[in-house]
């Protein structure tokens, strides 16, 4: 007889202790809210925002991007199917400025949905044009914040060091295929 009852009563504690420890953790896990958004939440004034945006733009280099690094970019986006070139972002909807390969040369365009080019912002049709225009571009000009600079100047806060191209993005583009 104990030979039935003690396994019986062995499998009651352990059958009682998991219970025990799974209604636990289920119980933690339902009250346990997840962290979202995954950074803080500000409430700041868009004075506090001004002052942000220029803290950062006081940060960004206007270090010249050079003529040999442009015409490396230039040769390895001749290289890219016609449509294709220098996409930095591949998410939904805004996905910054991009360089593309076209049948007459490279434009910089608005890139949607991680491929969708815009319509051109600028055209280059030599290798010439391109590297000049480029080589003295800087992380600040690219940015949208020089106003000396029209093709990428803008006055939208939004807009402005958006998802831009960056001497980063040009070197990661050169090792890789996509910046």
């Amino acid at each position: 007889m104990a030979g039935i009852i003690i396994p019986i009563v062995c499998y009651a504690v352990i059958i009682y202790v998991l219970g025990v420890a799974g209604w636990s953790v289920w119980r933690r896990r339902k009250s346990r809210q997840p962290a979202w958004p995954p950074y803080p939440l500000i409430n700041a004034s868009e004075e506090e925002m001004d002052r942000r945006r220029a803290e950062v733009r006081d940060r960004l280099s206007h270090k010249a991007l050079g003529a040999e690094r442009m015409r490396l970019v230039w040769q390895k986006l001749q290289e890219a199917g016609i449509g294709e070139g220098l996409i930095h972002e591949f998410h939904r909807d805004f996905c910054g400025h991009g360089l593309i390969r076209t049948e007459t040369g490279v434009i910089l365009c608005d890139i949607q949905d991680g491929f969708h080019p815009g319509p051109a912002i600028a055209t280059w049709a030599s290798e010439e044009e391109f590297a000049a225009f480029f080589s003295r571009q800087s992380d600040f000009t690219l940015s949208g914040w020089d106003p000396a600079e029209p093709v990428f100047y803008t006055q939208d806060s939004w807009y402005r060091q958006n998802q831009r191209l960056t001497q980063a993005i040009f070197d990661r583009f050169l090792r890789d295929r996509n910046g």
